[in-house]
């Protein structure tokens, strides 16, 4: 983990997470493009979205993703978020099979209840990666899958922090960290993931037509997403001889 100030190059006034996103909650849905992620986990191929009978949403936020999830034919999708703000709003949608107030990375749920687990535009503010995937690797019954659809860690080294304003002319930063895709790789093995699967999305002509302002940009990276896959281990059968020898 590296901490955001040192590559910060606009310098907000910097907020707590679950206070940030209280306040960003009424105008989140007209500042975050589909462009940023529904887009890229269209692109994902090693997940069959329609045979998944359970998910977990974790940081569903306004329930955008938890929407798509079921537009695709995942049949059940709960939900947990930090800010009750976003739950409102994502409740309001009617797609959840529940919502929960919660840390992603300690969730007041059972082991091995789900399919898959997604977290969309959320590990940036965590300090470290190693709890979220240890939580999702928890929750998910082996054979799962676990989807992390992120920012991208360069254009938070470019100096662009998660924002937006808190009213007109006032922007207002959401307190980060920037994870290289190297501790992704390791904090997923250490919880007993495998990647299954990543995509890219870059700065392109439909980002550009939504934020003209952003040309100086154009084919950087904007965000990525992982699937991880959480292998079933075999079954391994005594030998012959092993058997004789201990019988």
């Amino acid at each position: 983990m590296i901490d955001f100030s040192r590559f910060d190059a606009r310098h907000y006034p910097t907020v707590p997470v679950r206070e940030g996103y209280e306040a960003w909650a009424p105008t989140y849905e007209a500042t975050v493009l589909d462009l940023m992620d529904l887009r890229l986990a269209d692109r994902l191929r090693s997940i069959e979205w329609s045979k998944v009978a359970r998910a977990l949403d974790l940081a569903c936020g306004t329930g955008r993703s938890g929407a798509w999830l079921r537009a695709q034919g995942v049949a059940a999708v709960d939900g947990i978020d930090l800010t009750p703000a976003m739950l409102d709003r994502a409740r309001s949608r009617g797609v959840y099979r529940s919502l929960l107030v919660g840390d992603v990375r300690a969730v007041d749920l059972p082991d091995a209840g789900y399919d898959l687990v997604t977290q969309f535009l959320a590990d940036e503010h965590l300090p470290s990666l190693l709890p979220l995937y240890r939580e999702a690797a928890r929750l998910t019954h082996t054979g799962g899958q676990f989807v992390l659809v992120g920012y991208h860690p360069w254009f938070l080294m470019a100096g662009i922090p998660t924002h937006f304003d808190q009213s007109p002319g006032r922007p207002v930063a959401i307190e980060s960290y920037v994870h290289l895709f190297s501790e992704h790789v390791s904090a997923a093995g250490a919880a007993g993931w495998r990647l299954a699967e990543m995509e890219e999305a870059l700065i392109d002509t439909a980002w550009l037509e939504a934020k003209p302002k952003w040309a100086i940009y154009r084919d950087r990276p904007i965000s990525f997403a992982m699937v991880w896959g959480k292998p079933v281990v075999p079954k391994v059968e005594p030998s012959p001889s092993c058997s004789k020898a201990q019988g």
